[in-house]
């Protein structure tokens, strides 16, 4: 496995800055925020798209550090119903990436509206009323399914092969059953970049999502979580108060050990290699209380301590 930073955790930071601090920190690579929820401070998708010149030189910074590109990250919500532009961000990102070279593409499955005159995204957390099956049927068969199948097959065209959907609330994909149901209708190209902190506070378990996504495991995350058990006690997990009030709310992301310590990221790492997978660890700052660079440096650290890198040598003797 190799370690690499997501660009907005330093989004602070300049370009260069932001890429002399991952070459500081150690990391092998960086995954590049290209549009959606993010500014996207160090990339300029429409001027990247535009200028191969400008594409050498972007990708000349990074060799020249010795770092890679590690994904592009185009989170949002691409089927918001009054937000065309989020899609579109999407598809750019797929091309930039296919101009670049970079396989892989994290985004989220997107949520679209509850009906087709509706305006807002509508995210269905229960089976009751009946109307919410009435949503769901709305959403996954008339968008969210047609929506992918044409996305996947715009991938194919532009060279990207992983479509990494994050498991993520407020998204209609947001858990393995969803995933899978959703890879199943449109292609093996979509898949799965498993962050556990967001498993965490939906009440999952990462450990077992990753055995239960195999080859559908694309990309990983590192992110973690405090449930903070006072408050969860009587507000549950289901948390809308403002992300920069930890004190006051059942869950927080957080810095990489505070919320589960090493020994549950040791595991994490093996389960992940028990599934196969031996790809990019792609730490995720948001931590509103620690220091970027601290936090930055706290969470390779512990990686660095659990993490395998070198690749499995043994053999049974003959007897």
């Amino acid at each position: 496995m190799k370690l690499a930073i997501v660009s907005d955790s330093l989004a602070g930071l300049s370009f260069e800055a932001m890429l002399d601090e991952a070459m500081r920190l150690g990391v092998s690579g960086v995954e590049m925020n290209a549009c959606g929820w993010s500014t996207a401070p160090h990339l300029d998708l429409k001027a990247l798209l535009a200028s191969a010149e400008r594409r050498r030189a972007f990708r000349a910074a990074f060799e020249a550090r010795g770092l890679e590109i590690v994904a592009l990250n185009a989170n949002g919500n691409p089927l918001h119903p009054a937000d065309p532009a989020q899609a579109e961000g999407l598809n750019d990102t797929i091309r930039l990436a296919g101009e670049l070279g970079v396989g892989t593409v994290c985004t989220m499955s997107g949520l679209p509206a509850g009906s087709a005159t509706d305006r807002m995204p509508n995210w269905v957390v229960a089976s009751w009323p009946p109307e919410t099956q009435t949503i769901l049927r709305y959403q996954w068969e008339e968008v969210l399914i047609p929506f992918w199948t044409r996305t996947v097959a715009f991938a194919r065209e532009n060279g990207v092969s992983r479509l990494a959907l994050e498991l993520h609330g407020n998204q209609c994909v947001y858990n393995i059953p969803t995933l899978l149901r959703l890879r199943a209708a449109v292609g093996p190209e979509l898949g799965a970049n498993l962050d556990p902190s967001h498993l965490f506070w939906m009440g999952a378990d990462p450990l077992a999502a990753a055995a239960a996504l195999g080859e559908a495991l694309f990309h990983v995350h590192a992110k973690d979580t405090l449930l903070n058990a006072p408050v969860q006690a009587t507000t549950s997990l289901l948390e809308t108060g403002p992300l920069t009030d930890i004190a006051a709310r059942s869950w927080s992301y957080i810095t990489l050990g505070f919320g589960h310590g090493e020994e549950w990221w040791r595991q994490f790492c093996y389960r992940l290699r028990m599934a196969g997978y031996d790809g990019w660890l792609s730490i995720e700052h948001e931590d509103v209380l620690l220091n970027a660079r601290e936090g930055l440096e706290r969470s390779v650290a512990l990686l660095r301590g659990v993490m395998p890198v070198a690749p499995p040598d043994y053999r049974p003797q003959p007897i």
